[in-house]
């Protein structure tokens, strides 16, 4: 898949978030006044921040895309987990509000039930995230995006928080109004455990992460099926975005030239970058094999001895 396919999906999936959220923010905000919902509002307020997270996570994945300079050298795939970093950060500060706000209303001497209607909202809501998270995570997951991947899983909570707001609402209308507050707190746990989980996993990242340990065997294979290379002797990659950079030391006949150590050095960065996709970059270093030199060395002392 070429940059600028990436790139399309990514934003396509975005702007889809974009529009829908706006929509039920709008809705679910309405409803919830009228209705008087703490949890509904609550759940209004989640959806607010899913549209910014989502207009940071398009940003991001345009300047991921762009390409190396003379001040980023590798280029800019580490934007899309900086993104993801920030949408954790707007996450658990929501459900820090929320939690606050749920608290005030629990601590009221006058709990008020709020009007059916606010039953509708959450449903609705419940439907369109869902399909919202289950679509934004496969492209994500197909274009390989940490951004996109945290932005659906953004949409998933927000899904929870519905059905946590849909079931306080339902209670408070039957007769027990304390269950809208507490699942406004419900809703403020669920969020802030996705942000803690989004944030770690962003972390992970930015800190050069190695990929699956299959890339790796891969790489091993692909090199060592080139006759003369002899043998792997280091391997090191990391990931930018849904790049990968790739170091490598192999191992060859010391008694070849340069230019047929270079030649090999080539064929290998060429496989890799041809059958493994997301293979921004191999740079490879020529050594002598040791046993080569020894085997030498053994070859020339029989020769002495005749």
């Amino acid at each position: 898949m070429s940059n600028n396919e990436r790139l399309n999906l990514g934003k396509k999936a975005s702007w889809i978030g974009i529009i829908g959220n706006i929509a039920l923010t709008s809705v679910k905000a309405f409803i919830g006044y009228i209705a008087g919902s703490t949890a509904m509002i609550a759940d209004a307020l989640h959806s607010g921040t899913d549209i910014v997270g989502t207009a940071i996570v398009l940003q991001g994945l345009k300047i991921s895309h762009q390409p190396p300079d003379e001040e980023h050298h590798y280029g800019h795939g580490k934007a899309e987990s900086i993104v993801a970093k920030i949408i954790a950060i707007l996450l658990f500060a929501t459900a820090f509000g929320i939690g606050i706000s749920a608290l005030k209303t629990l601590r009221s001497p006058e709990l008020k039930a709020p009007s059916s209607i606010a039953i509708w909202p959450a449903v609705i809501s419940i439907i369109f995230k869902e399909w919202m998270y289950r679509y934004t995570v496969s492209i994500g997951k197909k274009i390989d995006s940490r951004a996109l991947i945290a932005d659906a899983w953004h949409h998933r909570t927000d899904a929870f928080s519905s059905v946590a707001a849909l079931i306080g609402i339902t209670g408070a209308v039957l007769g027990y109004p304390i269950l809208d507050p507490l699942a406004g707190i419900i809703v403020a746990v669920m969020i802030m455990k996705a942000a803690i989980s989004i944030y770690w996993d962003a972390v992970h990242e930015l800190m050069d992460s190695a990929p699956p340990k299959e890339i790796i065997e891969a790489i091993k294979k692909l090199t060592t099926e080139i006759e003369g290379i002899h043998d792997i002797q280091d391997i090191k990659a990391r990931k930018t975005g849904n790049q990968i950079f790739v170091d490598m030391k192999i191992c060859v006949d010391k008694l070849i030239t340069v230019e047929e150590g270079h030649a090999l050095a080539g064929k290998a960065k060429h496989a890799i970058l041809k059958h493994i996709e997301n293979i921004r970059d191999v740079l490879i270093h020529v050594n002598p094999c040791p046993i080569y030199e020894k085997e030498s060395m053994q070859n020339q002392g029989k020769e002495d001895k005749t």
